[in-house]
């Protein structure tokens, strides 16, 4: 079994879940992005990775997130984050979210480097720092 390249752990709270104390499903996906984020911060903040601008950003292409097990809350949730692929302009990671050795939800997120182009935003390469910490962490 692969290293996850990230793990953070999350304690449920109540706003997030329904009257049945159970998680509303797009807080799985605001979990995941915390974890990407987490991941940013640990591979280098000089790198401006996620850091949006005028010239360029890095939007979310694809976030799909598959349902297993009801979260609750005051469950404390372990996210980990795997690099499944890193490509030209697109980074494709996939999540595990799990309470104590339970798998209760798996997702994939896929972010794409852009930049403008006179007006338009269009793919662009990786920056190659980027990319080779990226590659370290793929699995």
């Amino acid at each position: 079994m692969p290293e996850p390249a990230c793990q953070i752990r999350h304690l449920v709270e109540f706003h997030e879940t329904d009257m049945a104390g159970i998680v509303h499903f797009s807080n799985f996906f605001r979990y995941m992005e915390k974890c990407e984020h987490a991941f940013a911060r640990s591979l280098a903040p000089d790198l401006d990775y996620l850091k949006v601008g005028p010239e360029a950003t890095w939007p979310r292409v694809h976030a799909s997130c598959d349902f297993r097990q009801p979260a609750r809350f005051g469950q404390e949730l372990v996210i980990q984050q795997f690099v499944t692929s890193v490509r030209r302009s697109s980074i494709h990671y996939r999540f595990e979210i799990l309470h104590e050795s339970t798998l209760l939800a798996e997702g994939k997120i896929v972010v794409a480097h852009v930049v403008r182009d006179q007006g338009r935003f269009t793919a662009s390469p990786l920056p190659s720092p980027l990319r080779a910490k990226l590659e370290a962490h793929c699995s």
